[in-house]
């Protein structure tokens, strides 16, 4: 199937927040999404912007049975790591699910990887949920590893009135 990867433009957004919504759907959590179109726009195209993303787009021709032509994303952001320097976080990989099994999702993280090394980044960062077999299988058929199972490493987050009280200070 034919489709291209580009960088995405303010003009995206709209299609990047409508793909959040259907990847939190797909993972179970839609009541968990709080941004917005908006928050996408401003965070995204600043002059400081806190993610970069790309889009995967389809010929008119194939265009999906809603009529959408974007059809996958991926979000990124440059992080650092202490002991191996610049690294890059893909923060979201999605494709639409008429659109899997295409290369599409290959092509996204391709590029993303592609970007952090021309960035100087010397390792790709992501996490997965432990029920997503097909994921999981995919990421590790690319040389990718799990930094929890391999390294004993956990993500963990800090938030809402936890996260109020860590910056003030409280215990």
């Amino acid at each position: 199937m034919d489709f291209t990867i580009h960088a995405a433009t303010l003009e995206d957004c709209k299609d990047i927040s409508r793909m959040i919504l259907e990847l939190a759907e797909y993972e179970k959590v839609s009541d968990q999404v709080k941004i917005t179109q908006r928050d996408l726009e401003q965070d995204g195209f600043s002059k400081n912007p806190f993610y970069h993303g790309i889009i995967a787009e389809v010929p008119e021709q194939h265009k999906s049975k809603d009529g959408h032509t974007k059809v996958g994303y991926s979000l990124y952001f440059y992080t650092y790591s202490s002991w191996k320097g610049r690294a890059v976080y893909m923060e979201d990989l999605y494709v639409m699910p008429e659109y899997r099994g295409k290369g599409i999702g290959k092509a996204l993280m391709s590029k993303v990887a592609q970007l952090g090394l021309t960035a100087g980044c010397t390792q790709l960062n992501f996490a997965v949920l432990d029920w997503n077999k097909p994921s999981l299988d995919f990421y590790l058929s690319q040389g990718c590893f799990d930094v929890t199972a391999d390294l004993g490493y956990h993500c963990m987050r800090c938030e809402g009135e936890s996260l109020e009280k860590l910056a003030q200070g409280d215990s």
